[in-house]
């Protein structure tokens, strides 16, 4: 079942005599459940295609369709509910609230659409991310990796339909990286939550089932490696 579908996008910046080409009439679908990586070095647009993915970047032209609704279609109010609902962001940088506890950071979407929490489906969560004894400590007490999980568990509350990961592990050490690749391939097979994420780094880049390589703003390869 497909669950994204990319048409012909492009994003241009500045005008003709200044114009940067970021995203050139990139095409490509994914099916619910994959685990994508998209990968290509500095200005290859891998970033700028991910805010276009998570409604946060209007494209110049094209369209995306997540669960068959063409996201650029939407009005400001529904593209912010479509963010809030429908796509799971993790950072490099964790975007925590330091003046939220674990299980608030964490919940925080849901409230914020006036939602009653799952409880039962937190607490799984909870578990699986490692982070059962660190529910009431604040983000400064907590490692980078710790602060990841919360970002990852932030993520998945509202059970989007894609989950987007912006070089997840740019800012932690190979151990902590190793164990957040670790937790989003559980995501990904545990909840069949469907994964794209960008990396410059090729060897966290096969642990997805997919591997799409930018490079100038298109697509130069788009490989299956595993099924």
């Amino acid at each position: 079942m497909e669950i994204l579908k990319v048409e012909n996008l492009s994003k241009h910046y500045g005008n003709e005599d200044t114009k940067v080409i970021a995203l050139d009439n990139v095409s490509f679908s994914v099916s619910k459940g994959d685990f994508v990586a998209i990968v290509g070095a500095s200005g290859s647009g891998k970033s700028t295609l991910l805010h276009i993915l998570g409604g946060v970047d209007r494209p110049t032209s094209g369209k995306v369709y997540v669960d068959g609704e063409d996201v650029y279609k939407l009005n400001e109010t529904n593209l912010a509910i479509f963010r809030r609902r429908q796509v799971g962001l993790i950072y490099q940088f964790y975007n925590l609230i330091p003046v939220l506890n674990v299980l608030e950071n964490i919940t925080l979407p849901i409230l914020l659409d006036n939602k009653k929490v799952d409880h039962e489906y937190l607490n799984e969560l909870v578990e699986t991310l490692g982070l059962a004894n660190r529910v009431n400590h604040l983000p400064n007490q907590l490692s980078g990796g710790q602060q990841q999980r919360v970002s990852i568990g932030r993520a998945l509350m509202n059970r989007p339909a894609i989950l987007l990961a912006d070089e997840p592990t740019g800012n932690l050490d190979s151990k902590a990286s190793k164990e957040i690749v670790e937790l989003l391939k559980i995501s990904n097979k545990k909840y069949h939550q469907t994964i794209i994420m960008i990396t410059h780094d090729n060897s966290l880049a096969l642990n997805a089932n997919r591997i799409i390589t930018l490079e100038d703003g298109k697509i130069i390869s788009d490989e299956k490696i595993r099924k």
